[in-house]
């Protein structure tokens, strides 16, 4: 089919393409390479199978917007698909006699699969695009004062424009192509929308001259082929990256417990002269390839509860505005120079940095998989360790779990005040438990915590469980100290209460003398995914599956479902962070309720806004507080009792309650399961 003078084109633009995709590519490496840490490629064949399993099946894509995630995986498997379209197309037009070996059921197959994506990717594209400029213009909007990269908002609106028209002009010109094919081959059943589509060519009872119709099949192939060639270097710079950086972030990303589990600093490193992120080379490779990997849909600011609350706060506009210094600074990045500006002044302002709850919904709805949580927990980081610049508030928090291990600054010898009149041993006077039960700092010294901690006490007497707690021993694990980036302070107690843990439970996971309950997710996290960095392997439980243990072997009374007046609020840690879902709706089922589930309930839960150390400071400035928003949700259910299974969703929907003056009443589930004995 082609030409001489086209071989020689087609010669020359490929190597242009190459060349300059090449150049890009090489340039992407580098600067990722600056990046701290490293990036997973153990198991590469199971990181291989997840790339790809994300990436064919759209299910991250999937899980929100389902319209427009139908119509962007139409285009993303059509898309795909052309890959191997445009090199049989491009073999048949260097070596027209090949087409016969598309005469078989595979041909046949090839024919009808890339008939039907070609028309999907156009119906796709043009509802994305029409999307985009109309009620698009709502979804990818921040909020005021939102820090956005200069070349950020015209650029997101070019790229996607550029990329749009071309891709239906590229897939456009192969499908005009094809028709012209299917006239001059005189039919092709197995490519139907083809067949209709060459009826542009033909008149009733003729159609244009062949040497008319070959010359359109040249144009056409060049359309298609040649728009390609010419797209591919400004696809590397573009946000639609992400088609090919996305299933390789799943691929790479590091092993981790949970979404949660910070990287340990070790300070007993002292060639260490950086704490924390405060320049794009500070963040670590995986925080580099996210900004790569971004489609920029904004789907994380949606679920984001400071930006839902009107904050200054967007997930994905830190990552789009890490995309668009990399590309303004990629020259020099790449070749080992340092940034000139700090995130602080492009990426995200102090003000968001600090609005951040650490819920992990960002990370949980990414479609790429990107982690912003743990940019601003980094730059927290710095923040603290580097410049000595945190909210005022976190002072007093600092100090109470500096001197007197918690951060409500309560004396360790009040720390079992809570469990008087109960039976409730410690390990001195019960050194070989079954169960050893972390009370938890909210637990043993706030006042309405309590309540939950004498509810348990309660639970576990009556079904007979061997269990102690330490009492003055325990400490603060350091969540919040972690969270609000004193990384030094979380060290500190992390230390201490790993050596103290090993001696009472030992410290190997697999061989460990008894297993950990706690009533607080953020201990739970804490104990379970950040301490085996420092040598702490345990087998750690929340109390909600504890107590569902305990129904289930018979040890506590089931109750039939006749209480309705219930909802349940999913705490982040419990949820996202640790996928404990089942386990306090089957105890609440069991203490004879029938659950009502908010509208956001499970990976979709809404924050209560206390995590992220947002329990011990001023929530930033917006149009609401996060936890009056969520207590609306549960109101609006017309139930009277709001069951929680963490201490800080407790004070915060509590506080919420009293803010509007409700009667609803917030419980633990363990307070819903002591009522009923």
């Amino acid at each position: 089919m082609l030409t001489d003078i086209e071989r020689i084109v087609f010669i020359v633009l490929s190597l242009f393409a190459l060349g300059a995709a090449g150049f890009v590519a090489r340039r992407i490496a580098f600067i990722i390479r600056r990046g701290q840490g490293v990036l997973g490629t153990d198991h590469w064949e199971r990181r291989l199978r997840r790339g790809l399993g994300v990436f064919l099946t759209q299910r991250t894509v999937l899980k929100r917007r389902p319209l427009a995630s139908i119509f962007h995986t139409m285009i993303a498997w059509g898309f795909t698909f052309y890959l191997l379209v445009n090199v049989i197309d491009v073999a048949l037009a260097w070596f027209p006699e090949l087409r016969s070996l598309l005469n078989n059921p595979i041909g046949y197959a090839f024919l009808l699969v890339s008939d039907v994506l070609t028309v999907g990717v156009l119906v796709g594209m043009v509802a994305m695009l029409i999307r985009r400029f109309t009620t698009g213009r709502k979804i990818f909007a921040f909020n005021k004062n939102v820090v956005l990269h200069p070349k950020a908002s015209f650029g997101i609106k070019r790229d996607s424009t550029i990329v749009g028209l071309f891709i239906l002009f590229h897939v456009g010109s192969r499908y005009l192509g094809s028709t012209v094919a299917v006239l001059l081959a005189g039919g092709a059943q197995w490519q139907p929308f083809a067949t209709v589509g060459s009826n542009l060519w033909a008149r009733p009872g003729a159609s244009l001259p062949v040497g008319t119709l070959e010359v359109l099949e040249h144009v056409f192939f060049w359309g298609a082929i040649g728009s390609i060639m010419l797209f591919i270097p400004y696809f590397l710079i573009s946000k639609h990256l992400h088609l090919l950086m996305g299933p390789i972030n799943f691929a790479l990303k590091p092993v981790r417990r949970s979404m949660g589990e910070l990287d340990k600093i070790n300070f007993e490193d002292e060639s260490l002269t950086q704490f924390g992120a405060s320049k794009l080379e500070h963040l670590s490779k995986a925080q580099l390839l996210d900004a790569y990997a971004c489609i920029m849909c904004n789907r994380c600011q949606d679920v984001c509860p400071a930006n839902h609350t009107g904050k200054v706060l967007s997930p994905s506009a830190l990552e789009i505005n890490k995309r668009y210094q990399i590309n303004q600074e990629g020259k020099a990045l790449a070749a080992g120079k340092e940034s000139s500006t700090p995130l602080l002044e492009f990426a995200i302002s102090p003000e968001a940095v600090w609005a951040c709850t650490s819920c992990g919904a960002c990370v949980e709805v990414c479609p790429v998989g990107n982690e912003p949580m743990r940019d601003i927990l980094d730059m927290r980081r710095s923040l603290v360790l580097m410049d000595n610049q945190f909210p005022t508030q976190l002072q007093q928090a600092f100090k109470g779990m500096e001197r007197t291990g918690n951060p409500w600054n309560i004396a360790p010898e009040a720390r079992l005040d809570w469990a008087k009149g109960f039976n409730v041993p410690t390990i001195e006077q019960n050194p070989d438990p079954d169960i050893l039960w972390w009370v938890g700092c909210a637990p043993a010294t706030d006042a309405r915590a309590q309540k939950t901690a004498q509810a348990f006490a309660k639970i576990l007497n009556a079904a007979g469980v061997n269990f102690a707690v330490l009492g003055k021993m325990e400490r603060c694990t350091g969540d919040s100290a972690r969270r609000a980036g004193n990384e030094a302070l979380f060290f500190e107690l992390a230390t201490g209460n790993v050596e103290m843990l090993n001696e009472v439970v030992g410290a190997d996971e697999a061989s460990a003398r008894k297993r950990i309950v706690t009533t607080c997710p953020h201990c739970l996290h804490t104990l379970k995914n950040e301490y085996p960095a420092f040598g702490g392997n345990y087998t750690v439980i929340h109390h909600t599956e504890l107590i569902d243990e305990l129904y289930k072997a018979g040890k506590l009374k089931n109750y039939p479902a006749t209480r309705t007046d219930l909802t349940f609020h999913d705490p982040c840690y419990l949820g996202r962070h640790n996928q404990v879902y089942d386990a306090p709706r089957e105890v609440l089922h069991s203490a004879g309720a029938s659950l009502t589930e908010l509208p956001r309930h499970r990976n979709n839960s809404f924050c209560c806004g206390a995590g992220g150390a947002q329990m011990w400071k001023e929530e930033e400035h917006g149009t609401e507080r996060v936890n009056e928003n969520r207590f609306a949700e549960a109101l609006a259910t017309g139930k009277n009792t709001l069951a929680v299974g963490c201490p800080f969703c407790l004070a915060m929907m509590t506080d919420a309650a009293k803010a509007v003056q409700s009667e609803m009443q917030v419980k633990d589930v363990a307070e819903i399961v002591a009522e009923t004995m």
